[in-house]
């Protein structure tokens, strides 16, 4: 995946002011930043929900979105929403959900309405539809907000066996705790990108 010189602005609000990123396969990369900072912005644009004013960006094979606000039909079962998206994908199968399923802890709520599910769960399952198609790079805007520890390490977990799949991961978050899991990692301030390091102490 190639940003190259992403510009975009609210009316008069400038957000992002040439923002330049390069992930390679096999790659566990994360950008932190205040709220507000533009680190939604700058995924909307990459997944291309948002056109940016100047700038381009390139993806190189499949890539998932696992956006920040959950989007789910709350009247849909899990398995309901699977298969909507196994239709959608052209997937002959759900093997690759169940697996995701499976790390995360998720397999006994096939049958659950959405609705009823919990922050956490319904979180589970927003990063299972991203990820079932097993795409070559995956976008993640604030991936474990109400996830409890276990499910936080989980997660991680999976982030770590799709890195060394090849596959190039990017987690988008205002708190970095475990900074030292990245391969590379990014502070989102002023508009711009600021390469950080990531093997020292939690950021903010």
């Amino acid at each position: 995946m190639d940003v190259t010189d992403v510009h975009h602005s609210y009316q008069r609000h400038t957000v992002l002011r040439g923002v330049d990123l390069r992930l390679r396969p096999g790659t566990l990369a994360g950008i932190v930043g205040e709220n507000g900072s533009g680190k939604t912005t700058l995924l909307k644009i990459v997944s291309g929900e948002l056109k940016p004013d100047r700038g381009s960006v390139r993806h190189h094979g499949r890539f998932g979105y696992c956006p920040q606000s959950v989007v789910l039909d709350d009247s849909f079962t899990v398995r309901q929403h699977l298969d909507f998206f196994k239709s959608a994908f052209g997937l002959p199968d759900l093997r690759r959900a169940e697996e995701v399923m499976e790390v995360l802890g998720f397999t006994e709520y096939l049958d659950q309405r959405a609705g009823l599910l919990s922050g956490g769960s319904r979180q589970k399952l927003n990063l299972t539809l991203a990820l079932m198609h097993d795409p070559d790079v995956l976008l993640l805007d604030e991936p474990y907000q109400g996830f409890d520890w276990e499910t936080y390490l989980r997660f991680w977990e999976l982030a770590t066996r799709l890195r060394d799949a090849g596959r190039s991961v990017l987690v988008v978050s205002h708190l970095a705790y475990d900074i030292n899991r990245l391969d590379l990692l990014w502070r989102l301030e002023n508009g711009r990108l600021h390469r950080q390091e990531p093997r020292a102490e939690a950021v903010a």
